[in-house]
């Protein structure tokens, strides 16, 4: 990739090109690309270090702890694994500047990477994103040492190279939104105080590696906290493996110890001590700076190199500071439910089930403008576009609360519906050609007006979702077994009334155990607990398992229904929408453990 890259931006020739680097990388072994040398090369250098003294780079600060990216230290998660301080690597340094958000000097991590031009570092784009006085790397920097006593000496900034559709945030250098996945930058650099180039310096550098995943088994990150939190100035590293930051193009590690400073920390896969090349896949930066909202010092987040940071580092290698087109928007990863959070703050009721009959779990919603709408799912944890089922009008708007089963029993889902006035309705084989006609299973009164949530299920161990579990107001639970399109079947009470479930401000049922005959159910309560009851049957609830413990989070969760949205084709999936109208996927949850997060819909889109 980066090899037909870095020829396209040069204008080499069809046999020129054929010598470049392999795919996916670029070699040092060729000097065919060089920056034009200074008659002094050793000059900017020296007269970098006249300004660089040892005191001043050690009281500099971190430029991620004042602009949104890693932030105080927070208590050690139980369990989670911590960096090593160690002595350092010649490929990593501190990244230096004078001009930081508050007038002071300030610093990054930055490496060293393998280009035929033999001096190019990688760095986070919110490092060097409008600031230009007295930028200067420092491979395997030593704290306390003056600038003709580092290892590899000091090396003056050239240029910096940055996406233009990075965004940062206002009064920001980091973003939450999209761009965030473009938080990588590369930097040229004038020789040292001797003359060298870096690379010729520290005897090789890391190799520009676009992965093919987000879930690697080992990684291992290199940085230099900040001084409040690393008083010796050391390197600190720490080898885990890597996972997907849900709707972003980033990765994300869990290890303790990442704190201001480390923005820019390459992410290396094969990396060993005193090693002097490996293979770099992203940078420390991305989503809030490479810091996640909670503050942890244990969560940071890494930019996932792709074409975009490929383009950017040919850029670097040819000294060519504008793309040689212009840029698309970049939109960052396609949402997997169509449609931005300011639209999904209008999902007023949600319903999951098989309603185009590919066995893939789809979504209805009720829009608060009485608008019903389906989302066909795609079996992978997304959804195609949607089909409109009911234009907007006053009717839907006094849908209560919905649910779905294969009440009618065509194999095929049926949509039912609570309304304002008390009445139950039942809308047998909802499709994409529309909802269909309302078959009436309980008339207008008092009591289904006190029906405060229906969940449709297995219950009694038959072959169909033909149970409907009701809690009442008064917090009596009841199943209903044996529904159909005329009669709403048998009713077994669970629970009599009582003050508990009263609270219940959500309540779905799935499969979460797979050797489950009847289904569970799920509820949410009002302090954002959240629980499950495994098998529950006609006979009674199940135990109770708790996901949750009590959070802000969940008790302010809008809307939630649960589907069989993944591969495993298991009605396990939680999907819940947001007050922000961002959306969550939560996959192949079980009786234990809520499952993995996926974002649906993004905040802020």
């Amino acid at each position: 990739m980066l090899a037909a890259v870095c020829a396209a931006v040069l204008g080499l020739t069809g046999a020129q090109a054929s010598a470049a680097p392999a795919a996916h990388h670029t070699s040092g072994a060729s000097a065919s690309v060089h920056h034009a040398p200074a008659a002094d090369p050793g000059a900017k250098a020296r007269a970098a270090a006249s300004y660089w003294t040892a005191q001043r780079m050690a009281n500099a600060r971190p430029l991620d702890a004042r602009t949104g990216g890693m932030r105080p230290m927070t208590p050690k998660g139980a369990g989670v694994p911590q960096g090593t301080f160690f002595k350092g690597t010649p490929l990593v340094g501190t990244f230096f500047g004078s001009d930081g958000p508050t007038g002071t000097d300030w610093t990054c991590t930055g490496s060293v990477i393998d280009t035929p031009v033999r001096d190019v570092i990688l760095t986070a784009a919110h490092c060097g994103l409008g600031i230009h006085a007295n930028y200067v790397f420092v491979p395997d920097f030593v704290m306390g040492a003056a600038p003709d006593k580092q290892p590899y000496g000091i090396f003056p900034v050239q240029q910096v190279y940055i996406d233009p559709r990075y965004t940062p945030d206002p009064g920001s250098h980091t973003t939450k939104g999209p761009t965030s996945d473009l938080d990588t930058a590369f930097a040229t650099l004038a020789p040292n105080q001797n003359g060298q180039q870096v690379q010729d310096a520290v005897g090789g550098g890391l190799t520009f590696t676009e992965p093919t995943t987000y879930d690697n088994p080992q990684v291992t990150v290199v940085g230099y906290p900040g001084y409040g939190h690393n008083p010796n100035g050391s390197a600190i590293k720490c080898t885990v493996p890597t996972t997907q930051l849900p709707g972003f193009r980033q990765m994300s590690m869990t290890c303790g110890g990442y704190y201001g400073g480390v923005s820019g920390s390459p992410w290396i896969t094969d990396y060993a001590d005193g090693a002097t090349s490996g293979h770099v896949i992203g940078d420390l930066g991305g989503y809030n700076g490479g810091g996640n909202d909670s503050d942890v010092d244990y969560i940071s987040y890494g930019t996932y190199f792709g074409s975009d940071a490929a383009a950017l580092l040919a850029r670097a290698v040819a000294g060519t500071q504008q793309p040689p087109t212009p840029l698309p928007p970049y939109t960052g990863l396609p949402p997997k439910l169509p449609g931005g959070a300011a639209l999904w703050k209008h999902a007023k009721l949600l319903a999951s089930g098989d309603f185009t009959g590919d066995h893939h779990g789809d979504l209805v919603v009720v829009w608060d403008d009485g608008e019903v709408t389906l989302y066909p799912g795609d079996g992978n944890g997304g959804f195609l576009p949607e089909k409109q089922l009911m234009a907007p009008n006053a009717t839907w708007k006094q849908a209560v609360t919905i649910t779905s089963g294969d009440f009618a029993g065509n194999d095929q889902y049926d949509l039912m519906v609570r309304w304002a006035d008390g009445h139950l309705g039942l809308f047998p084989d909802v499709g994409s050609s529309g909802l269909g006609h309302e078959t009436v299973l309980a008339k207008p009164g008092p009591v289904w007006k006190n029906a405060a949530q229906i969940a449709g299920g297995r219950f009694h161990a038959g072959s169909y979702v033909t149970d409907l579990l009701v809690r009442w107001a008064s917090g009596e639970v009841d199943v209903y077994t044996g529904v159909g399109a005329n009669t709403l079947g048998t009713r077994h009470q669970l629970l009599a009334a009582n003050a508990t479930w009263r609270s219940a401000t959500s309540v779905t049922a799935g499969r979460f155990g797979a050797a489950n005959a009847d289904w569970d159910v799920t509820v949410r309560w009002v302090d954002g607990e959240v629980d499950v009851y495994p098998a529950t049957s006609q006979s009674g609830l199940g135990p109770q398992h708790r996901l949750l413990n009590p959070n802000a989070r969940w008790k302010s969760a809008a809307a939630t229904t649960v589907g069989a949205y993944t591969a495993d084709t298991s009605a396990d999936d939680i999907l819940t929408r947001w007050p922000d109208g961002s959306a969550s996927l939560f996959q192949d949850t079980t009786p234990a453990t809520l499952g993995s997060e996926q974002s649906l819909v993004l905040p802020g889109t």
